[in-house]
């Protein structure tokens, strides 16, 4: 990995009832953005003390890439108009490796 790669830390609060429905409609954008050629990884984890806090970890080549993939098909249909209305929050934080 070099310096220009960046890596996107969001942190979701999922609406109570609706993670089943969350994390089924994550898999299948996972899938999707793993195969986006500026893809390095696209990591979801799920809070130890709370099921309904959800920590996704991408990874990605370069800003460009970044936006490639916020800009693709699956981003906007699976993520922004089906997950996030199933949110009670959501923070996403973009971030460059230090060392």
């Amino acid at each position: 990995m070099d310096q220009n790669n960046v890596f996107v830390h969001a942190k979701w609060q999922v609406k109570e009832g609706k993670l089943d429905a969350v994390l089924q409609l994550m898999k299948e954008a996972g899938e999707k953005s793993t195969r986006e050629e500026g893809n390095l990884f696209y990591k979801l984890h799920q809070s130890q003390s709370d099921e309904n806090t959800i920590i996704l970890y991408e990874g990605y080549v370069d800003a460009d890439a970044v936006e490639i993939h916020r800009n693709s098909e699956h981003f906007k249909s699976i993520v922004l108009e089906q997950v996030v209305p199933l949110l009670e929050n959501r923070e996403v934080i973009l971030m460059n490796r230090l060392f």
